[in-house]
C-alpha cells in the first residue's frame, strides 16, 4: 500500500487496488483513491457494507456468474451503507466458450445503462484474456455506451509478472487509443486522457 501511494505521489494518478477482508478495508482505504471489489467478492456482502461506510468510490467487478440483477443488488449493498459512488465494471463471464478467458457481455452495457444511473465501465483485458482482442472489445464497448475502460498495459508484456498474455504494450495502448479517439467522433462522445505524444518513450 505504501508502494502505491509513493507512485501516485510521484506521478499524480490516483490508485485503485483490491480490498479482499472486511478487515483490510481501513488499510486500503488510507492509501487507496478508489476501492476494487473483484469479481469472486461480488456478493461478499460482508465486504461491501464495509466499504460502503469508507465513503471511498467503489468498483464493483460483475462475478463469473452474476446475473445483472444480482450484480446492481450487490451495488445496493454498498449503497446501503451510504456510499453512492460506485462504478460498475462488465469484466466477462463464464460461459462454454473456450477461445477467450471469458465472455465480455458488451449487452450489460445498455441494460445496466437502462436500469440504473450508476457508471460502467468494461474491462476487455481480463473480459478476454488475449491482447490482440483487447483494442476491437474496448472500441465495442464504447460503441455500446461504457463510460470507461479498464486496460492493463506493460513496457514488456513477455516479462510481466503476471497478466502477460492480456496487457498491451505502449505502442498498441497508443494505437488503442487514436482508435477511441476516431470512434468517438461518430458517437458524440470525448475520450479524456492524454494525448498520443504525451505517452512515455
Amino acid at each position: 500500500m505504501e508502494l502505491l501511494a509513493e507512485a501516485r505521489q510521484e506521478t499524480g494518478l490516483p490508485i485503485i487496488t483490491e480490498v479482499l477482508e472486511p478487515a483490510d478495508v481501513p488499510l486500503v482505504a488510507r492509501h487507496a483513491d478508489i476501492l476494487q471489489i473483484g469479481a469472486r467478492n461480488m456478493q461478499n456482502f460482508p465486504l461491501l457494507k464495509e466499504v460502503g461506510k469508507t465513503g471511498r468510490p467503489v468498483m464493483l467487478k460483475r462475478g463469473l456468474a452474476g446475473t445483472i440483477d444480482e450484480w446492481l443488488h450487490a451495488a445496493e449493498y454498498v449503497m446501503s451503507a451510504g456510499n453512492f459512488r460506485v462504478i460498475l465494471c462488465e469484466r466477462g463471464i463464464r460461459t462454454f466458450e473456450t477461445a477467450v478467458r471469458n465472455t465480455l457481455d458488451l449487452s450489460a452495457i445498455p441494460v445496466v445503462r437502462r436500469l440504473s444511473h450508476l457508471p460502467i465501465i468494461a474491462d476487455p483485458s481480463h473480459g478476454t484474456g488475449k491482447w490482440y482482442l483487447v483494442k476491437p472489445m474496448a472500441l465495442a464497448s464504447m460503441a455500446v455506451g461504457a463510460d470507461g475502460l479498464l486496460v492493463e498495459v506493460h513496457p514488456s508484456p513477455d516479462h510481466a509478472l503476471s497478466d502477460g498474455p492480456q496487457s498491451l504494450n505502449l505502442e498498441n495502448f497508443s494505437a488503442m487509443m487514436d482508435a477511441l479517439r476516431q470512434l468517438a467522433l461518430p458517437l458524440g462522445r470525448v475520450v479524456a486522457g492524454h494525448q498520443r505524444e504525451a505517452l512515455p518513450a
